[in-house]
């Protein structure tokens, strides 16, 4: 190509990757490029400007709908972009492990975080950079942040369980390390301003955990379980059927994040419809700024929307006199 362009290779390499040569010599070469049908090779162009065209997502739990929900949104959209993605499950090792086994691979990397310390995210942002953080809000990192806005979705969660009457809730919390559960877990007590009383229960990881939480929550008066998460909340169903308690006859229920098996739940299950796709998508977007040399940090928020359901209903004349605050 450079003999039937009569220019050098060096000349033809500048010109196939857009850089600025003398525009006779640009011509020539584009001409003989359009008579061969050249197309030029983007693995190796790719590999000659040190890029993999890959990007790394890592997140806690493979097994959960909610975290595959959000890599079907990055991936649609990276993909669009000529990008692949590349997976690691941070909860069969060590998490810092495998983020930077993904980076290493990868032109950068979206980090679902929840349980991650500012510390650690301190540490590792100064070390895999470009990063992008999904599912936490920690301030005082210099990275670009983005979660679902849980607390503002609870309050609304809540007050509907206080409209129908409720005044006993419990909250099956999760993790304590994760900020959607601090967000959620903060709303549920705000509630008691309003006059509510709230019993806070953690529920553990396994369904005889779930069930000694619901135990208590019962044991509590409460009238309304409300759960850390739609698996949690399945797991209470299962859990107060066992028990010969009807929902919502005798107790309400209430999960979040609205996975797809929600509705499918005997009673369907009321929950917060949280957006896994529009997250993938929006961190997708945030990382292709970052790739592109804008700067982009501080945190973002998207709006999730409450789904009523049949696991939630007022409460019986017996346990509302039961739940009248003394």
């Amino acid at each position: 190509m450079a003999t039937a362009a009569g220019v050098s290779p060096a000349t033809v390499s500048r010109v196939l990757a857009g850089k600025t040569v003398r525009p006779e010599s640009a011509a020539r070469v584009r001409a003989v490029v359009e008579e061969m049908g050249y197309q030029p090779n983007a693995s190796a162009q790719d590999l000659a400007q040190g890029r993999t065209r890959t990007i790394g997502v890592s997140v806690p739990d493979l097994d959960n709908p909610y975290f595959t929900s959000i890599l079907k949104g990055i991936g649609r959209e990276a993909q669009a972009a000529g990008y692949q993605l590349l997976v690691g499950d941070s909860g069969i090792s060590s998490e810092r492990e495998v983020w930077r086994a993904v980076r290493q691979r990868c032109d950068g990397i979206i980090l679902c975080a929840p349980y991650s310390s500012p510390d650690v995210l301190m540490q590792v942002v100064a070390q895999l950079s470009p990063v992008v953080i999904v599912n936490r809000c920690a301030p005082s990192v210099p990275a670009p942040q983005l979660a679902v806005d849980s607390h503002s979705a609870t309050l609304e969660l809540t007050g509907h369980l206080m409209r129908l009457g409720h005044r006993r809730l419990a909250y099956l919390a999760g993790p304590e390390s994760s900020w959607s559960n601090q967000e959620r877990r903060r709303a549920v007590e705000s509630t008691r301003h309003f006059g509510a009383e709230v019993t806070v229960v953690p529920v553990g990881t396994t369904a005889e955990e779930v069930g000694q939480a619901v135990d208590q929550a019962l044991a509590a008066g409460a009238t309304a379980l409300i759960a850390f998460n739609d698996l949690v909340a399945f797991t209470a169903l299962s859990q107060l059927r066992e028990r010969g308690v009807r929902v919502p006859d005798d107790v309400s229920v209430t999960g979040f994040d609205d996975i797809p098996y929600a509705r499918l739940a005997a009673p369907p299950l009321t929950s917060v419809y949280s957006p896994q796709g529009a997250l993938g998508a929006q961190a997708w977007k945030i990382l292709q700024a970052l790739l592109a040399g804008e700067r982009t940090e501080g945190f973002q928020t998207i709006s999730a929307e409450v789904r009523i359901r049949d696991s939630v209903a007022p409460p019986q004349p017996r346990q509302r006199d039961q739940a009248t605050p003394r």
